[in-house]
């Protein structure tokens, strides 16, 4: 059993879904929760895993460590995403398995969900299609870890969850240009627009692909929720259960940012994506978590949190 004084390890704490988990544990008061930095624990390899996990024996992992990006990152370096990401997730759920770690949740992505499956997207549509061709080698990754918990749980015994989230965004977000997911890049490119005092805004495609978000402290409270929680379920998605146009958001944001509308220009040379992708989260319910935070006032956090990692 979890409690407050039990050890509890976060590898990615550096990241978006990583800070946000250890920021929420660390206000619960949660007083042993530990974490290392790169130069001091490299993740992609096996020994050095094994050997942290074993000398620190934590009592439950969160692996939020990952090499993300967007579709033009995801795209054109299909080799580094697959191969980190495998080697990561493996070495960190090998390694608790070999230290003993009986709890741990994996992260996963909505992504590993075939492209054309049916919306809401249900867990049970896991490998029923084919994938999406721009994000296939990252998807492909987490699907083998998804299979990797349930193996181990199946094998051994072990209580390994796997919670899928949808588009997160929040503080520590990224905010590169060709690398970052779409709601952050938003936000850049409309606090460009007002630092400029412009009304124009570019969006990739033709702006009519919908998608769900939901902020990153939301993610980390149903982290920290099904950590306690006993479940039959190991794999849950968790999502707002919303989904809204790009169009949309980036109005909302402008409203939000500008305190006016934008002119939207469409560039279509640019992909779409799916066209729709949203988490039918009913299982996430049925054990009675639900996201709490408004999707307006989790842009106004994130833009406050954008100018104050002073982003350029």
């Amino acid at each position: 059993m979890i409690n407050f004084k039990s050890k509890i390890y976060i590898a990615g704490h550096k990241g978006l879904v990583g800070s946000a988990i250890l920021r929420k544990l660390k206000v619960l008061g949660y007083k042993n929760v530990i974490y290392t930095s790169r130069k001091k624990l490299d993740l992609t390899n096996q020994s050095e895993v094994n050997k942290y996990l074993k000398i620190n024996k934590p009592k439950f992992i969160f692996i939020a460590a990952a090499k993300v990006g967007g579709v033009f990152n995801n795209q054109n370096n299909k080799a580094e995403f697959i191969t980190q990401n495998l080697l990561i997730q493996t070495n960190l759920i090998y390694g608790a398995y070999l230290a003993g770690v009986k709890d741990l949740i994996f992260l996963g992505s909505s992504c590993i969900y075939p492209k054309n499956c049916k919306q809401p997207i249900k867990e049970n549509y896991l490998l029923d299609g084919k994938l999406e061709e721009t994000n296939d080698a990252y998807a492909i990754a987490k699907i083998a870890g998804v299979k990797m918990c349930q193996s181990y749980n199946e094998q051994f015994g072990l209580n390994y969850k796997c919670l899928m989230p949808t588009n997160s965004f929040g503080p520590n977000d990224n905010y590169d240009g060709l690398n970052s997911h779409f709601f952050p890049a938003l936000i850049k490119k409309i606090h460009n627009i007002r630092k400029k005092n412009s009304n124009r805004l570019v969006l990739w495609g033709n702006g009519k692909a919908k998608r769900e978000v939901l902020y990153v402290d939301d993610l980390a409270d149903a982290c920290i929720y099904f950590m306690k929680k006993k479940t039959k379920h190991k794999l849950i998605n968790i999502g707002s259960g919303k989904d809204y146009s790009i169009t949309y958001y980036a109005q909302l944001i402008s409203k939000l940012i500008l305190g006016k509308k934008v002119l939207i220009k469409y560039d279509k040379s640019k992909p779409n994506g799916i066209f729709r992708k949203v988490m039918d989260i009913s299982i996430a319910k049925k054990y009675g978590w639900k996201p709490k935070i408004s999707l307006e006032n989790a842009i106004l956090k994130s833009y406050d949190a954008f100018k104050n990692e002073k982003v350029s």
